[in-house]
């Protein structure tokens, strides 16, 4: 009788281990985890010639006057395989009626721990009221040989001034642009802007080391301030400007900014007083 009660008990013993050990041998299969790369981003358009795609990604799916972080992939037209190692450069180019000027714009690199995807930035400081006027040129070099791929592009109108073109006391033409918060908060929000010369009209390289005073103010109530804001500062690690934006309500903000060089001249802007209720060089937000 013991050994027919040992066995009752040691066979569903067995039939547990086999069944656990089918299941965890399903486990181990190598498939391959496809992932998506640009998930959580929109397309904006695709460029293309005889051979390749090269495909534009950011969150909104459009192109916006102000700054624009940008994802890139390149497709392989005959495979549809997505090209890991590339070199890019671009060229955006705005048309106007007599002449023509390119856009502040970064250079394109791998996108940290992806595969297929390359990003950068490009600035457009300007656009004509139907988005029209801009093209974008994609360069791209493939194991030594070089692509072109080129179109015009639609550029829609920030709702608010995130972008502005100046010239300052120096005589030099400027552009400063918001780049962050993208999600402002009623508390203190990390402030961030480029700030790019106009060397020629295809060429606008970062400007460093130059200060920028802030004064944000709320025109629709009385054009208080907030406390504990910080000055905008150069950043080497990133080649932005930096400051602490303290937003006390919800609404629409004006950023009173004056821009000094390393001499602390103030090349644009002034303070903003009771006589004087807005400087003349701003940025809006508006949460």
């Amino acid at each position: 009788m013991k050994s027919i009660k040992f066995i009752y008990i040691l066979l569903p013993i067995l039939f547990l281990s086999v069944l656990t050990t089918s299941c965890s041998s399903d486990d181990d299969d190598d498939d391959p985890i496809i992932t998506n790369e640009v998930e959580g981003l929109s397309k904006i358009l695709d460029l293309t010639n005889a051979t390749h795609t090269v495909e534009l990604f950011n969150k909104e799916g459009d192109f916006y006057t102000g700054y624009n972080a940008i994802s890139i992939r390149l497709k392989d037209n005959a495979t549809d395989a997505y090209i890991e190692d590339a070199s890019f450069s671009w060229m955006p180019m705005m048309q106007m009626p007599t002449m023509q000027h390119s856009s502040p714009r970064s250079a394109i690199i791998k996108a940290s721990g992806k595969n297929t995807v390359f990003e950068g930035y490009i600035i457009y400081q300007m656009t004509n009221t139907d988005g029209s006027g801009w093209s974008l040129t994609v360069n791209y070099t493939i194991d030594g040989v070089d692509y072109t791929a080129s179109d015009a592009i639609t550029v829609r109108q920030n709702d608010n001034q995130n972008v502005t073109s100046f010239m300052g006391s120096d005589d030099s033409r400027y552009i400063i642009s918001l780049i962050k918060p993208n999600n402002p908060i009623i508390g203190i929000n990390d402030l961030m802007v480029g700030v790019h010369k106009m060397e020629n009209m295809m060429t606008f390289p970062v400007v460093e080391n130059y200060s920028i005073a802030l004064d944000p103010r709320m025109p629709g109530m009385g054009n208080h301030s907030s406390p504990n804001n910080t000055d905008l500062n150069y950043s080497m690690v990133d080649d932005m400007y930096h400051a602490d934006l303290s937003l006390t309500m919800t609404g629409y903000w004006v950023l009173n900014l004056k821009f000094m060089n390393t001499n602390d001249d103030v090349l644009k802007g002034e303070n903003v007083t009771d006589e004087n209720t807005q400087s003349s060089l701003y940025l809006e937000l508006e949460f």
